[in-house]
């Protein structure tokens, strides 16, 4: 690996520290992390106080799987998996969470996602 890559992946580490002291998921109000890798991306609902992850769904889950196609683009399958997210969190009878984008920029991909999930219902 080069220097500049891991340069980049410790600062993300660093900002994704500095994010979790302040944030934390109940069970009345889970934690929404989510993670961004260079071709999918993954979402779960986390209660911190039990450590116990509620629910999670990814781009390779297969309620998704089946709604995309080969020509979807990255941003579109994270449309995807914010409202599917936000579906599964309102069958539990979840509303509100905390949104923990996991040291990524707000934009782009995780933008897309949190975008989704607020319209689909979610609250944060």
């Amino acid at each position: 690996m080069s220097t500049k890559k891991n340069e980049k992946i410790i600062a993300r580490l660093r900002r994704k520290r500095q994010i979790r002291k302040h944030i934390n998921g109940t069970a009345e109000r889970p934690r929404l992390a989510v993670y961004r890798s260079l071709n999918h991306i993954y979402a779960q609902l986390i209660d911190d106080q039990q450590s116990h992850s509620i629910l999670a769904v990814s781009d390779l889950s297969a309620e998704i799987q089946s709604k995309i196609k080969k020509e979807t683009t990255k941003t579109e399958k994270s449309v995807i998996v914010g409202e599917l997210i936000a579906q599964k969190a309102t069958d539990k009878k979840i509303k509100k969470v905390v949104f923990d984008r996991g040291g990524f920029k707000y934009h782009g991909r995780i933008k897309a996602l949190a975008d989704a999930a607020r319209n689909a219902g979610l609250e944060f």
